[in-house]
Parts: C-alpha cells; structure tokens; sequence
C-alpha cells in the first residue's frame, strides 16, 4: 500500500460524520487536505487545527456543489492551495427526505438527484484536469449506500435510486480514466450512526431492528468507513478500481 505522507486530497462534505473522519484519518496519515462544507465551519476548523499541529496544510470553503460555478471555485482554489491533487472523494449526499412513490413530486426527485449526483458530476469533472497532473496515479472514491446495493427501507427510493447510479458510475468511469492512470472505486456503509443521516432520518426503533439482523451484532461508525476509504485512498498506484467495498457488519453479503 502506498504511503499517503504529502498526498492532496479534496473532499466534499467534511464538517461532520463520515466527511470528518476520512478527513481526519487522512491527515493522520500524512495528507495535506482541503475540504468542503455546506452548513457548519466548526468541523472544518478543527481539521485546519489538527493538521497545523502536525506541521501539515489544510484549508476549507463553503459550497454548493448543484451549482457549477461554486464547485468551479471550491476545487480550483483547493487544487492551487495544495499545489495539485492526487485523491478525490466524493463524499457528499444525503436522502433529504423520505417519500414513499405516491408523494415523490418532481421537485423533490429532482433535489435527491442533484443532491447524489449532479455535485459528483461538478466536483468530479472539475477536478479531472488537477487529477490527470497526478505524477504517481490518482484515486477516486465516491460515497455510494447499502440502499444502493439491497434498495434501503420504505420511503427512500429515490436516495436508493441515486445511490445505486453511484455504483454503476464508479464502474464506468473507471473504465474511461483507468488508461489515464484514475482510479475509481466506491464505498457502501450500511446503518453507520454518528452520522447527520441517521439522527435525522432513522428512528431509535428502526436502528435497533437493524442491529439485530448485523452479523457482527452492532452498527457502525463513521471510523470503520474512514478506515476502507484510506485504504482505497492509499492504494493511488494500485490495481484495485472499478470496485465497491462494502462496510455494513455483514447484513448485505455479495
């Protein structure tokens, strides 16, 4: 596995949850980091803070990343603040609500696809040039969902629908970029509390239920999906692309 000391990393939705951790690991790691957020600057200082303590360069910035022009900005200022960038992640997304198929309105079908996809296409595109510049091969990951993979609980068709487009992304582009020496893969968390998702959309009830059907007898963190993020990460002159790692405590088995 490759070592991550000096790597630059963009990634999106850092302030808190799974964003953070990654974040945080990476700079442990060795990275330098510039990071996005959209609702909370507290998270992203204290990662500024972290990494200044260990003698290493992070920085942050609002965006909204359905918007071309501000994701144009956030990873242009990222790419010239770190000097290049040699890893992507594509951490942003969210289920905004949950909609059973009688009350999807096109807005809101809309908003979930944006949400999921358009601010992958925006970041990923915008970062593409800064990644080809890459001079020991870079790596993308995206944040895809079990949701993707088994279709999620009532009321969530369209993240699921989103999330499962996730995975057939991750696989064709890696396709396309593999000969400029991109690699692309996914991570799928399963019931991962800690998360801004869970507090607000999963019911105390429904995450105990859940448990009791994890192998491992418990839910996740967002450390677990930090630690397979790194590794896919750290491998940014490897052989692994086109690929999902799954981190759910082995309810969803391939």
């Amino acid at each position: 596995m490759g070592s991550l000391t000096g790597k630059r990393v963009l990634i999106t939705g850092a302030e808190q949850g799974i964003g953070w951790a990654t974040a945080e690991m990476l700079i442990k790691a060795g990275c330098d980091i510039y990071c996005h957020y959209h609702s909370d600057e507290s998270g992203p200082k204290a990662l500024v803070a972290l990494a200044d303590s260990l003698g290493q360069k992070a920085g942050y910035m609002y965006g909204d990343l359905t918007s071309l022009e501000e994701t144009s900005r956030y990873v242009t200022t990222g790419a010239e603040f770190l000097g290049g960038v040699d890893i992507l992640i594509n951490n942003v997304g969210g289920i905004v609500g949950r909609k059973w198929l009688g009350e999807i309105e096109h807005q809101f079908w809309q908003k979930v696809i944006d949400v999921n996809l358009t601010t992958m296409l925006n970041v990923t595109q915008s970062a593409l040039p800064f990644l080809r510049e890459a001079a020991e091969g870079a790596s993308i990951i995206n944040l895809a969902s079990l949701a993707g993979r088994a279709g999620g609980h009532s009321g969530s068709l369209v993240y699921s629908t989103t999330k499962g487009a996730v995975l057939t992304w991750t696989r064709s582009l890696a396709a396309e970029l593999g000969e400029q020496g991109i690699r692309v893969n996914a991570v799928a968390p399963g019931l991962i509390l800690g998360t801004r998702f869970h507090n607000r959309h999963t019911t105390k009830e429904s995450a105990e239920e859940t448990i009791k059907a994890i192998p491992l007898g418990r839910a996740g963190t967002p450390e677990d999906v930090a630690r397979a993020i790194t590794f896919l990460a750290a491998e940014y002159d490897g052989f692994i692309t086109g690929t999902t790692i799954d981190v759910n405590g082995g309810i969803y088995r391939m």
